[in-house]
């Protein structure tokens, strides 16, 4: 373990991070209804303590092994989290305890867009900006683009990008140059965020609510900038920009790659998971839209359209912007939209869930094994795309699955002992591991209510989530730390 490496890239990222605390004092200096101090306190001492762990060390090269970009990743998402938090805790308004402070800091880094803030339209600009800034940044991972930058200052990034990235394709590079992909990636981003926010405000959103709301929809975060969410601003054409850029954001990022270098829409419609992703979310949309008709929950099929096409949009990619109390919904269906949120968006997306790709190998993986009952000398590969996945690929997402699977009971039941009922239990648990931040019930609206265990138990889940379970139980093993 090459442990004054990771002291120093540790400080160099702690660093970088720091300067993400400029923007919201900008904010609050323009707007004049917010501190600009909690800001600049906050990137002192993020500056200050990067720097004291990088001093000492600063002289220090050496090759990245994989388990050091493990625990790299794993250190920094927390200590960026703890940091992250220092802002909500010191500002005034609105002044948060710790443990609120961090639910807020990890739902925003991690895009799960659970919140425990109530009246937030009147907040000042710079916390609002604050919210949605960190999904934007989680949203990719700040790894990432560390990636692209500390190979300036000496760092190799192949390790980091490896623990970082999701999926069981993770391996695959764009191109030939681990910096180059991490930039390729970012330029991706930074320009559906541009063209997120010129939509939203063609819309008419107001420049600053289509710049915030771009940040969290890009990320497929949910946060907005309204207690009322998407549904504070009762415009058609704000939601059906909405649902257009959270499905894109749900795509494989590699493929918006390939579609853009070859100048084709072919790396889409050749794509398996793309393909597997828009029929689950048609499939379900059509559902929603039909019962909400013919239960009578909207008046008239045009509401049950707009409602039943964002919600599950929004659900489906995890995501979590609200037209409507869905929670609220009679039937099944409030329960229907959980489960697509286990599937989540593409591997390689900013989306949250299992990933599309490994419900596609194990509904494949199922077929096979019901096709081996009829010939059980047969040998039947799974194919994805024409291609014969490996044993060790199939093998390593019914691993993923069944660690899911049991740490998510774990979890819920761990809930249930701090007195939250079976319904709110399983819905937070399912929102936060699945990174879509509504639950239903007691969570329906927001976590203000639950205890500050379940606070921390969620916060823990949500950081699973996000580094996609295997990252950080890897961390936690005692084999790890063997030599």
């Amino acid at each position: 373990m090459q442990l004054t490496t990771i002291q120093r890239i540790i400080g160099l990222l702690l660093m970088l991070f720091s300067i993400t605390m400029l923007p919201p004092a900008i904010v609050a200096w323009i707007y004049g209804d917010g501190d600009m101090m909690p800001f600049l306190k906050s990137f002192a001492w993020s500056l200050a303590t990067g720097f004291v762990l990088w001093l000492p060390v600063r002289n220090v090269k050496r090759d990245l092994r994989l388990r050091d970009g493990f625990l790299i990743v794993v250190l920094f998402w927390f200590t960026l989290g703890l940091f992250g938090a220092v802002p909500f805790m010191t500002s005034e308004h609105p002044h948060m305890p710790f443990m609120d402070a961090l639910f807020e800091s990890f739902s925003g880094l991690t895009t799960t867009g659970a919140t425990v803030l109530t009246g937030i339209d009147h907040l000042p600009h710079a916390i609002l900006w604050y919210r949605q800034q960190l999904q934007w940044l989680g949203g990719m991972g700040i790894i990432v683009l560390a990636v692209a930058i500390l190979p300036m200052l000496g760092v190799g990034g192949m390790q980091l990008y490896r623990a970082e990235t999701p999926g069981p394709m993770k391996d695959s590079k764009l191109t030939p140059r681990i910096t180059e992909t991490a930039k390729a990636l970012w330029y991706i981003y930074l320009s559906l965020t541009v063209l997120c926010a010129l939509a939203y405000w063609a819309s008419g959103m107001s420049g600053f609510d289509a710049i915030t709301h771009s940040f969290s929809t890009i990320a497929i975060g949910g946060f907005s900038t309204h207690d009322a969410s998407m549904g504070y601003f009762n415009s058609t054409t704000i939601e059906f920009v909405a649902v257009v850029f959270m499905l894109v954001a749900g795509v494989n990022f590699a493929l918006h790659f390939l579609a853009w270098r070859n100048l084709s829409a072919k790396p889409y419609l050749l794509d398996p998971e793309f393909r597997a992703y828009v029929l689950v979310l048609t499939v379900a949309t059509v559902i929603a839209v039909v019962y909400l008709y013919l239960s009578g929950v909207s008046p008239d099929l045009m509401t049950a359209l707009k409602h039943g096409v964002f919600q599950t949009i929004s659900i489906g990619t995890t995501t979590g912007f609200t037209t409507a109390e869905y929670f609220n919904w009679p039937g099944f269906l409030p329960v229907m939209l959980i489960f697509i949120s286990f599937i989540g968006g593409c591997a390689g997306s900013t989306g949250g869930g299992m990933k599309v790709i490994r419900f596609l190998l194990l509904f494949r993986q199922g077929k096979r094994e019901i096709r081996r009952l009829i010939h059980p000398n047969a040998e039947i590969p799974i194919k994805i795309g024409g291609k014969a996945m490996s044993y060790q690929v199939v093998e390593s997402v019914w691993g993923f699955f069944s660690v899911y699977v049991a740490i998510f009971s774990v979890l819920m039941l761990l809930l249930m002992m701090t007195g939250l009922d079976q319904r709110t239990a399983f819905s937070a648990v399912a929102a936060c591991l699945n990174n879509l931040g509504p639950g239903l019930g007691d969570v329906g609206a927001n976590y203000e209510k639950i205890s500050d265990t379940a606070k921390g138990i969620l916060t823990f889940a949500m950081v699973l989530g996000r580094l996609e379970i295997f990252t950080l139980l890897v961390v936690l093993s005692p084999s790890f730390w063997r030599r």
